[in-house]
């Protein structure tokens, strides 16, 4: 089932051989790629009429859901007025991205985070992650991060797992290698204690690559 949802997308209703463009990468960043990823999410209505993207969001409320909610999949494709549906590979993409757990199809997610964040509710940590996501990257000690904390890497966005730390792709996370000194954090301050916590969600936390064992 994952293989199938890992493989499967929407395609643009004017060419069936396109993908459309919605699937998030650690960045923040909305992009076209045949893969799916295993985590739904939104951050209102990015496209037109035609289904286009237009806008990078249009809610500073992003959220990242289950793939299927109350026995319905989350759909990817364009409806005028409604929510753009994204994609995430994982988690920990979501994370990155700035995206945190929906309130409703993920619930106990939800206020767990606000239980380790100390936020009262949805406006005020909404608030806070839309000022760190356009806001300076701070460098940081790599080897304080916990697993799943994005940082940047030769400009590319890599993940921390274990004694290393694997570059992200739209189809999943490359070779180990050594953990630097420090790097650019990209995952949100305000979510990385949650991973620190030790974050077991209600939707894939790492995509299975992140633990193959691969040469250095």
């Amino acid at each position: 089932m994952i293989d199938f949802l890992l493989r499967r997308n929407d395609s643009c209703r004017n060419n069936p051989r396109m993908p459309l463009r919605n699937r998030v990468t650690p960045l923040g960043d909305v992009i076209a790629t045949p893969e799916r990823g295993l985590v739904y999410g939104n951050r209102g209505c990015l496209h037109n009429q035609a289904g286009v993207l237009v806008r990078r969001a249009a809610t500073r409320r992003w959220i990242a859901c289950q793939l299927s909610y109350r026995g319905w999949y989350q759909g990817a494709t364009p409806r005028p007025g409604r929510f753009t549906g994204l994609f995430f590979l994982d988690d920990a993409t979501a994370f990155a991205a700035g995206h945190r757990p929906c309130a409703l199809c993920r619930r106990d997610d939800y206020k767990r985070v606000l239980a380790i964040t100390g936020f009262g509710g949805a406006d005020a940590i909404d608030l806070v992650l839309q000022e760190q996501r356009t806001g300076a990257r701070p460098r940081v000690t790599v080897a304080s991060l916990p697993d799943g904390a994005f940082v940047m890497l030769d400009d590319e966005p890599h993940i921390v797992v274990g004694d290393g730390v694997r570059r992200w792709s739209p189809g999943g996370y490359g070779l180990v290698r050594s953990t630097p000194k420090t790097a650019g954090l990209i995952t949100p301050q305000l979510l990385v204690p949650v991973l620190a916590a030790g974050w077991s969600p209600l939707v894939p936390f790492l995509h299975p690559s992140a633990h193959e064992t691969m040469p250095s």
